[in-house]
């Protein structure tokens, strides 16, 4: 989502030469909540409940995966934002920390907190050692979380059905839940969504679902038709990517209207809740902005033709690139790598996504005609050529 004024951490520091920049955050903070809660009737707040589970949340939630200030998640909770959703992964473990520290001066019941793991080594490992790495980055997971339970615990990242329906993840989370360290379970996805909702549809094993949900996707009338099917059976859905990688173009001078997109995403009366990433006040005012109704203006109509009628850096992951290169790079990560440094100005998550694809040195370098091609247009060979210099960058300047 793009920034306007931005309020968050690092911008502040940086412009900042004394030690009170704390509590300016603070204040900055508590002075959005404020006049958040003040401009908006609670009345009028849009509630769906989450499935099965029985969970009121409001239409939006709050994506803590790139928030490194516990202000801005203190503004959110203030505001009436009540669900908090982060990962295993995320900023390498650092936002669990920053959770834990700030919720534990809040009473249990105030809010709900889902966290991911990833199902990891179903090619490579025994059955029984995919199922004790699970486990044990849960465990980390609650350490960090300096928590007992998690409301919901999602099998992060599902790409198939093979994969959402692997016996080691089931079993592992089946214990998690029998132990009570998570209330509710689930799978998240953003590849081959409709394949991975109607699997878990099908297994009558998962309480929520996490997906991508936005006017960028190319198989969109498939994936409402999987997510009302799992609505009608209970499950709740959760959206996330509703912004389709916040700019259309590398440059940034073309953002996608964030508002205009949440709005578009949660006027399916099957999704339940939203968890669009925030990172400064701005966002969080933006984001909560549509609590009370879900109409599109003129203005977010035309642009919302505008985004869709133009190429964008949002990848579909639809993986008909794959089998095109014929030095089986994968192209749908690093699309996405390049996706998050340059529309989400996230290089951190960049940095590690491009770390985990083993990417050759040489990549692109010897083809001089690229023989892929994109569903989405997109210039492969140049992303790819571009993004792969992130690799020599240090990972301390990095983070």
């Amino acid at each position: 989502m793009p920034e306007k004024k931005s309020f968050d951490r690092r911008r502040f520091i940086k412009s900042s030469f004394v030690g009170a920049t704390g509590l300016v955050a603070v204040n900055a903070a508590w002075t959005h909540a404020g006049k958040m809660t003040a401009e908006i009737d609670k009345e009028k707040i849009i509630y769906r409940t989450l499935g099965k589970t029985g969970l009121k949340v409001p239409i939006v939630s709050m994506g803590v995966m790139r928030a490194d200030n516990p202000n801005l998640v203190k503004a959110a909770l203030q505001t009436g934002i009540v669900f908090l959703d982060t990962a295993h992964g995320y900023q390498n473990g650092r936002n669990e920390q920053m959770l834990g520290k700030l919720l534990k001066d809040y009473p249990r019941e105030s809010y709900i907190l889902a966290t991911k793991v990833p199902g990891e080594g179903m090619k490579r490992w025994k059955e029984e050692k995919v199922k004790q790495e699970f486990l044990k980055k849960f465990e980390i997971s609650l350490e960090r979380l300096q928590l007992d339970y998690v409301d919901i615990l999602y099998l992060h990242s599902s790409k198939s059905r093979e994969h959402t329906l692997y016996k080691p993840f089931l079993d592992a989370l089946a214990e998690v839940k029998g132990k009570g360290q998570a209330r509710f379970i689930g799978v998240s996805t953003h590849s081959h969504e409709p394949e991975v909702v109607n699997a878990a549809v099908d297994s009558g094993f998962y309480d929520v679902i996490l997906t991508a949900y936005n006017f960028q996707q190319k198989h969109i009338d498939e994936l409402k038709a999987a997510i009302k099917k799992a609505s009608k059976a209970g499950i709740g859905v959760v959206a996330m990517k509703t912004m389709a990688g916040g700019f259309m173009d590398k440059e940034r001078q073309q953002p996608v209207n964030a508002k205009a997109a949440l709005k578009w995403a949660m006027q399916n009366e099957h999704l339940h809740t939203s968890i669009p990433g925030m990172t400064s006040f701005d966002q969080l005012e933006d984001d909560w902005s549509v609590m009370e109704d879900l109409t599109l203006t003129g203005e977010e109509k035309r642009a919302l033709r505008l985004s869709s009628n133009g190429r964008s850096l949002y990848c579909n992951n639809c993986e008909k690139c794959l089998p095109q290169c014929p030095y089986n790079l994968p192209i749908p990560d690093l699309m996405r790598s390049y996706m998050y440094a340059y529309g989400y100005n996230n290089l951190e998550k960049s940095y590690d996504l491009l770390s985990r694809t083993n990417l050759p040195a040489d990549a692109c370098g010897d083809c001089t005609i690229c023989g892929v091609k994109c569903t989405q247009q997109f210039d492969v060979a140049s992303k790819i050529r571009d993004i792969k210099r992130l690799k020599d960058v240090p990972q301390d300047f990095i983070a």
